[in-house]
């Protein structure tokens, strides 16, 4: 027998939050707080969102840019949605 129920509900069942939807289009300028800082980088901004070269292709990786130390780095950015390591926004 089949359960039929709405898509997330079962992370609600089990007491973990939902899953965060992104658009990867909309990242552009986004702010973010590393959920465990180091070396002092606690805040980050998305400074570039890396095209594929093929226009068909999605969009797979992100550039970050730490508030504090002005250091880059790219990641993917499905990473974004891990809520143990990144929190929405300034917190």
């Amino acid at each position: 027998m089949k359960s039929s129920s709405a898509p997330g509900s079962e992370s609600q069942a089990f007491g973990l939050p939902p899953a965060r939807r992104l658009n990867p289009k909309k990242l552009l300028l986004s702010k973010w707080t590393a959920a465990t800082p180091h070396d002092k980088e606690k805040h980050f901004i998305v400074t570039g969102v890396i095209q594929p070269e093929s226009p068909a292709t999605r969009i797979e990786s992100i550039e970050l840019e730490s508030v504090y130390s002005r250091r880059l780095f790219s990641l993917p950015w499905r990473d974004l949605t891990d809520g143990q390591q990144w929190l929405q926004g300034w917190q």
